[in-house]
């Protein structure tokens, strides 16, 4: 492995720890926001995820599968 331990270092700061009664809910802000609205968020959360430009998505690698004839 290239990677030190060292290179990924947790940011402490950026969170807090809450109970459940503290939690935000999250889905009271998205309520009201289309479908595509939300798919277009769920893309680019997913393209941040995977690290890929959400302008250029990579192509599926479709030499990857195999078709066979069922007998």
């Amino acid at each position: 492995m290239s990677d030190s331990p060292k290179k990924f270092k947790l940011d402490r700061t950026s969170f807090e720890a809450r109970n459940a009664s503290e939690q935000v809910n999250y889905g009271k802000a998205y309520q009201n926001t289309t479908w595509q609205e939300r798919l277009r968020i769920h893309q680019y959360l997913i393209s941040i995820a995977y690290g890929y430009d959400l302008d250029n998505p990579p192509r599926m690698d479709k030499t990857f599968f195999q078709i066979n004839k069922r007998e």
